[in-house]
């Protein structure tokens, strides 16, 4: 019964999109992520904010969430939320920590005038970054958030608690994912109900990571899974297993350059990186990571779908589990599986849509097989597309018709692990009935 009723919670709730935390203890992640000891505050008001900053590779996102909560009976509900964003990421500042600052701190602006006056001092501000910063070397990382960010933080006139600024282990990244998807459907929704024999589960694609996370509902599934993919967690007195693994350097950045051959490797002035997915006469630079790569086509070589497809298959062939439960299932997915469907018309840029794995496939195809004549802002567009066509197909084992469905918003909130993150941060520190 009680795992019935999990169930249909983690069916509805992963239309909203935060991030899996695996911890020791796996029970009590959330004590080491936001610590206990950071001055409980006794918040009597019922209306209370929180913000969150979502450290990107692409870019630095700031989410301002209005809370309300009518009782100690009834769960918070997310009144509202400001979301901005600002490219490119903190890691493109590794050698300019203080303009990565700067970028940090106009987002904050924004939280002062949004917050009101009289809660500054109640309201929390944290910042995790995600896989971007963990590509680079820990003495830049750390400048870039214990020396730069946090002196921000600590100058703002928000409540800044203890380890509010830190980078987020890749294998984090897939159970605030599930508990924040179930907690965000619980505050949108308010109560929850139908029937689902389903496996659901959610894809995320980062720029250089990829996390897939789900409820496996058959205990062959927890057998052959390896023990750092599950994670235990507790609901409804009942304690459950979740599948949840972050791939760090299979997301979509991080790909082209393992397309390219360019990852992890030291970039010598002047060398040129080719690959089929890219137009014959293509030259150009781009810049990832603090680090500037030059680029272009295979002009003597073949370029299409077909050959595209044998060079981005070495980068996940063999490389991710494949549980046997999600070929004949259904996921939502997000980040730039959402960006890189919509850029192509498969889905509406506003309200998202619903796609099969072989719909990517499709549209790589047209994108790869007419490379030099589609236009594009975005030279690596075949490249792009073929990859998540063989992610999906040859990483995790889907079928060609597994149903996707794509969305960004749910109720105007941003689907992001955020909200799930900013809920356990306000309850860590007592604010909540």
């Amino acid at each position: 019964m009680a795992y019935s009723r999990l169930a249909i919670l983690i069916a509805l709730a992963f239309s909203s999109l935060p991030f899996v935390l695996s911890h020791s203890n796996r029970e009590m992640w959330f004590q080491e992520f936001f610590p206990p000891n950071v001055c409980p505050i006794n918040a009597k008001a019922n209306t209370f904010y929180g913000i969150m900053f979502d450290a990107g590779s692409t870019g630095t996102r700031i989410h301002i969430y209005t809370f309300v909560q009518k009782s100690p009976e009834n769960l918070p509900e997310v009144e509202g939320e400001i979301f901005e964003s600002v490219k490119p990421g903190l890691s493109a500042y590794a050698d300019q920590p203080e303009k990565g600052a700067e970028t940090v701190k106009s987002l904050l602006d924004m939280a002062v005038d949004a917050v009101p006056p009289h809660l500054w001092k109640k309201t929390p501000v944290v910042l995790k970054a995600t896989a971007g910063l963990r590509l680079l070397s820990e003495e830049k990382a750390q400048a870039l958030l214990s020396e730069v960010v946090k002196e921000v933080f600590e100058e703002s006139p928000f409540l800044v608690p203890e380890d509010s600024v830190g980078i987020m282990d890749g294998s984090h990244e897939g159970v605030i994912c599930a508990l924040g998807a179930v907690l965000s459907t619980v505050l949108f929704a308010g109560q929850l109900s139908g029937q689902n024999q389903q496996t659901v589960g959610i894809l995320d694609l980062g720029g250089a990571s990829t996390q897939i996370t789900f409820l496996p509902r058959f205990e062959e599934t927890l057998k052959e899974t390896p023990e750092d993919f599950l994670t235990s967690f507790e609901m409804f007195n009942s304690t459950y297993k979740l599948y949840t693994h972050s791939y760090l350097g299979f997301g979509l950045k991080a790909a082209r350059l393992a397309t390219l051959g360019a990852l992890n490797m030291e970039v010598v002035d002047g060398q040129m990186f080719r690959s089929s997915c890219l137009p014959k006469q293509l030259e150009a630079e781009w810049h990832f990571g603090g680090v500037k790569y030059q680029y272009g086509g295979n002009k003597e070589g073949e370029t299409g779908f077909k050959p595209c497809y044998l060079e981005v298959l070495k980068v996940v062939k063999g490389k991710l589990h494949q549980p046997a439960e999600i070929r004949g299932s259904s996921f939502y997915a997000f980040s730039y599986y959402y960006d890189r469907a919509a850029d192509t018309n498969l889905i509406d840029y506003e309200r998202g849509g619903v796609l099969e794995v072989r719909d990517f496939e499709r549209k790589a195809k047209e994108v790869c097989d007419n490379i030099e004549r589609y236009n594009s802002a975005s030279p690596f567009l075949c490249m792009d597309l073929t990859y998540i066509t063989a992610l999906l197909k040859e990483g995790f084992g889907f079928r060609d018709n597994t149903v996707l469905k794509l969305t960004k918003k749910v109720n105007n909130i941003e689907t992001s692990w955020t909200l799930g993150a900013t809920f356990y941060l306000l309850q860590s520190l007592g604010m909540t009935y």
